[in-house]
C-alpha cells in the first residue's frame, strides 16, 4: 500500500507578535514524526514519499497540501501533520500559521496564514480512502467546523465525525489551547504520539499493528494525565473501517513488561502485590533492572509531570499570599492565567487553594443577594399526562397541576421554573430492565430536597439574551445552535458554556442558578415512576423526539426527524417537565463515574478529578434505549455538538 506524508512544523515567525511566540518544539515535532514514520519496523514510509516543511511560507504550504492529495489512488494512505500556532479568526474559523503569519490590531492578516478550508477542499477532491490529519496546535478541533464529506448529500462532520476513510486527530478542542511540555523537546501531544509508536505501547489489542484510533487513545490518555485541561479529540473514520498506521513489536519482552506496568500503576503508586508481580515478570522476561526501571519511569512520567505542576502552582500561590494577605483581582487573574499555562483545571487547584487560602477560589462569581420567598411567587399551570402500555398505546390520560414561577429575561422572553417536591426514590435501573447498562448500578435510595427546575431545556431565545449579559469567566456565542428556532433547545453547548450561562443568569436575578445534580435530574425525570420511561414500559415518536428507526421493548418503529423540535411539542411528565426524554442530551453538574459505588445519597453532585461530565436524557439522533430515565453517559466538559444542551435548576427557598 503506497504511503505519503506531509509534515509541517512552524517554530519561528518573521514578525514579532505577542500572540505568536516562537515554538521551539514544533520543528522538533516534525523531526520526531519523520523518524518513526521512515523506520521500516514502525511506520514503513519511504523517505522519498515524506515531504517535510520547516518554517515554510504560506504558498509553500498550499502547494504541498495540493501535491499530497492530488492524483492519489483509492488505497493510498495520506498523512497530514501540522505543529505550530493554530489561530481562529473573528468567525471562529481555523488558520494554520506560517513563518509569515502576523496580526494587525489583534486581527489575523489572513493572507499570511493558511485557512483550514484549503485542507477541506483538497481532502474532498482526493480519491484516497485512507486519510489521516494530525494537528498539534491550539484550537485544532476547529478544523472540523464547516468540513463536509463526499456522500449522497452534504454532511457536517460534527454530526458524522469523519468521512469514509478519514480520521482527524487534534491535540485540543476548537476552544482550547495546546501546551508545550516543560523539560521535553517535543509538544506534549506529539511526544506521546511518538512514544506510542516507538515503544509499541499504543498497540492496545496486541495484534502487531497500531491503528490510528489506538494511537490517539494512547496519546490522549497520557496527555490528560500530565495536563488535564487539555482535551485531545478524535474524529474517526466510519464504523467498521480501520486505518493501520504503524507496526509494533508483537512479542517484544520490553513491550510486555510495559503493558503490565501501565495496568498496575494506579493513583501514583504500585501496590505491594503489584510490585511483587512486576519483579517476578521482570525475571521471567529476562530484563535487567536498569531496563525495567527505565520503562517504569517512562510510564510514571505523565503523573510526575502533573504532580510537578501542582507543586509549582502551590509555590506561586504561597509566594503571592506572603505578598498580599487578600489577593487582588489582578493577582487572581494572573493566577488563573498561570493555571491555564500549566494545563490545570479548577478542580485540580481547588484543594491547594482550600488548604492555603482557606477557601476555594470561586469559578463563578455570583452576587449573593438574600432571596425572599416572595421572589418565587408561585403560579399554577395545568397539563395532560399520558400513560402507555407495553406496545406504546395510550391506556390512560389525566390532568395534572404544578406550581411554577417565571423569570423575566427581557424582550418578552421568560424562563419558567417548575416546583419539584422533595422526596426519596430508587436511583438506577433494575437488572431486568431491557437495554440497561452496568453504569446504572447498583440501585440505591437517594433523598432529594425540594428545588425548582426549568420547565423546558434552555431555549435559543433564552440563551440569546443571557449570552449578551456581562461576562463572568468565558465568552458565549448568542447564536451557536445548528438547528435554528427561538423555541427549540439551544445546542452545541459545552458543559463550560452551561456553567457560564448559570453564572450570568445568577448575577442578573440574584438567585443561584446551576445545573442539576445527576440525582436531581433522574428524580425529576421519573416524577414518581419506576418504569424505563415516565409514561411507561416503552416509548414512541408520538411521545418524544429520537431516532424512530429503532425500537424499545415491544414498541414499534416511528419517525426519525433528524433534527431538534420545539420544546413544548410533546406531553410532560407528572411534575410538569417537558422533553426529559429525547430531543437533546442535558448536562448535569456531576463528574462521570463508571457506576454508583460510593455515590452520595443526599442528591448532591458527585464530583471527582475526572474531566468527564454527565449527560442525561438521550436526543433526536439516538436510539430509544438512551432516552430511558436511568441511562447515563459521560463526555468531556468541552464537548459541543448539535444534540447536547441543558436545563437549569434553582434551590427552593426556606418557608417561614
Amino acid at each position: 500500500m503506497p504511503k505519503f506524508a506531509l509534515l509541517i512544523g512552524v517554530s519561528e515567525y518573521d514578525y514579532q507578535d505577542k500572540d505568536l511566540k516562537p515554538l521551539p518544539a514544533a520543528v522538533k515535532d516534525v523531526e520526531a514524526m519523520q523518524r518513526v514514520l521512515v523506520n521500516p519496523e514502525m511506520g514503513g514510509f519511504a523517505a522519498s514519499d515524506i515531504t517535510v516543511l520547516k518554517n515554510p511560507a504560506p504558498q509553500a504550504v498550499r502547494e504541498a497540501i495540493f501535491h499530497l492529495f492530488f492524483n492519489r489512488q483509492k488505497n493510498d494512505l495520506l498523512l497530514f501533520y501540522f505543529s505550530g500556532h493554530g489561530i481562529k479568526d473573528e468567525r471562529g474559523q481555523l488558520y494554520l500559521s506560517t513563518r509569515e503569519t502576523k496580526k494587525q490590531n489583534s486581527k489575523l492578516v489572513t493572507p499570511s496564514a493558511v485557512p483550514a478550508s484549503v485542507l477541506h477542499e483538497n481532502i474532498n477532491d482526493s480519491r484516497s480512502l485512507k486519510q489521516v490529519l494530525i494537528l498539534d496546535c491550539c484550537f485544532s478541533g476547529a478544523i472540523t467546523q464547516g468540513m463536509t464529506v463526499k456522500s449522497d448529500g452534504t454532511v457536517n462532520v460534527q454530526e458524522q465525525l469523519g468521512g469514509k476513510g478519514r480520521a482527524i486527530l487534534t491535540s485540543s478542542t476548537s476552544a482550547q489551547y495546546s501546551f508545550e511540555q516543560e523539560g521535553s523537546e517535543l509538544s506534549i501531544y506529539t511526544r506521546y504520539l511518538v512514544e506510542g509508536i516507538e515503544t509499541g505501547a499504543a498497540d492496545k489489542d496486541t495484534d502487531g499493528w497500531i491503528s490510528i484510533d489506538e494511537l490517539h487513545d494512547y496519546a490522549s490518555t497520557k496527555v490528560q494525565e500530565a495536563a488535564p485541561a487539555m482535551t485531545p479529540k478524535f474524529y474517526p473514520v466510519e464504523e467498521g473501517s480501520k486505518i493501520l498506521l504503524a507496526k509494533s513489536p508483537k512479542d517484544d519482552p520490553k513491550l510486555k513488561y510495559r503493558k503490565e506496568v501501565e495496568n498496575r500503576f494506579k493513583s501514583g503508586r504500585f501496590s505491594r502485590a503489584a510490585r511483587r508481580l512486576l519483579d517476578s515478570l521482570r525475571l521471567k522476561l529476562k530484563l535487567t533492572t536498569d531496563v525495567a526501571d527505565s520503562i517504569e519511569a517512562e510510564v510514571q512520567q505523565p503523573y510526575q509531570e502533573y504532580q510537578r505542576k501542582l507543586k509549582d502552582y502551590e509555590e506561586v500561590l504561597i509566594e503571592e499570599m506572603e505578598d498580599e494577605a487578600t489577593l487582588s483581582e489582578i493577582t487572581l487573574n494572573d493566577l488563573r492565567d498561570y493555571q491555564q499555562y500549566l494545563g490545570l483545571r479548577d478542580e485540580d487547584v481547588a484543594p491547594i487553594e482550600e488548604r492555603i487560602i482557606g477557601q476555594v477560589k470561586p469559578t463563578v462569581t455570583v452576587e449573593q443577594t438574600p432571596v425572599a420567598p416572595e421572589q418565587y411567587s408561585a403560579n399554577q399551570f395545568e397539563f395532560e399526562v399520558v400513560t402507555v402500555n407495553a406496545k406504546g398505546e395510550p391506556i390512560n390520560r389525566s390532568q395534572q397541576r404544578a406550581e411554577f414561577f417565571s423569570e423575566n429575561l427581557g424582550n418578552g422572553v421568560v424562563l419558567e421554573m417548575v416546583a419539584i417536591p422533595g422526596g426519596k426514590f430508587l436511583m438506577g435501573s433494575p437488572e431486568n430492565e431491557p437495554k440497561r447498562e452496568d453504569s446504572e448500578s447498583p440501585q440505591h435510595t437517594v433523598t432529594v430536597q425540594p428545588f425548582f427546575m426549568g420547565k423546558y431545556p434552555v431555549t435559543q431565545s433564552q440563551w440569546a439574551i443571557v449570552a449578551t449579559l456581562k461576562k463572568v469567566n468565558i465568552d458565549l456565542d448568542p447564536e451557536l445552535s445548528n438547528f435554528k428556532g427561538a423555541n427549540r433547545p439551544v445546542e452545541q453547548v459545552s458543559w463550560d458554556n452551561a456553567i457560564e450561562f448559570c453564572a450570568r443568569l445568577s448575577n442578573k436575578t440574584g438567585k443561584t442558578y446551576r445545573l442539576p445534580s445527576e440525582a436531581e435530574w433522574e428524580y425529576a425525570c421519573r416524577s414518581g415512576t419506576t418504569t424505563p420511561f415516565y409514561f411507561g414500559e416503552t416509548i414512541t415518536t408520538d411521545l418524544a423526539n429520537y431516532d424512530g428507526n429503532y425500537t424499545y421493548g415491544a414498541g414499534s418503529k416511528g419517525e426519525y426527524r433528524q433534527k431538534t423540535t420545539d420544546v413544548d411539542k410533546f406531553l410532560p411528565n407528572t411534575f410538569g417537565l417537558f422533553d426529559m426524554h429525547g430531543n437533546i442530551w442535558e448536562w448535569c453538574q456531576d463528574a462521570w463515574h463508571e457506576n454508583y459505588n460510593g455515590a452520595p445519597a443526599d442528591g448532591s453532585p458527585w464530583m471527582s478529578e475526572s474531566n468527564l461530565r454527565l449527560l442525561r436524557g438521550g436526543s433526536w439522533n439516538y436510539a430509544p434505549r438512551y432516552c430511558r430515565s436511568s441511562n447515563r453517559i459521560g463526555s468531556a466538559r468541552v464537548y459541543w455538538v448539535s444534540y447536547v444542551g441543558f436545563r437549569v435548576v434553582v434551590a427552593a427557598p426556606l418557608r417561614t
